[in-house]
């Protein structure tokens, strides 16, 4: 296949180029634009950071958002071990048998009217 055969596909072989090329474009455009509402950093040519700048209020609120996300995992470790001893309590056989005893041991709606109590 010599140049003079590709003359005549010169024109698809162009368009294919451009194709690709603004492909490209629009891909670097909707990563970018994906970065931006999702809070990514952008970083430029050299990777250096762009957006969003870290300025002392940021890192000043990233520090109280890590202190409140520990705060909040230790509570909730908390009330994990709390919710596993009430369970625990529920569940056992002799919470159950006390229950069933303090209902024998107070008569009965019934009892009381008949003897005129209630």
């Amino acid at each position: 296949m010599t140049g003079v055969d590709l003359v005549p596909h010169l024109p698809w072989i162009i368009g294919g180029g451009l194709l690709i090329g603004a492909a490209g474009v629009w891909g670097w455009i909707h990563t970018t634009k994906l970065r931006i509402q999702h809070g990514y950093p952008l970083e430029g040519m050299w990777g250096q950071s762009l957006k969003p700048s870290t300025d002392g209020q940021t890192a000043e609120r990233v520090r109280l958002l890590t202190q409140e996300n520990a705060e909040l995992r230790a509570e909730l470790g908390s009330m994990k071990d709390r919710l596993a001893n009430v369970e625990r309590i529920v569940t056992d056989s002799g919470y159950h048998l006390t229950s069933e005893i303090d209902k024998l041991r107070e008569p009965s709606l019934a009892e009381q009217k008949t003897e005129g109590h209630a």
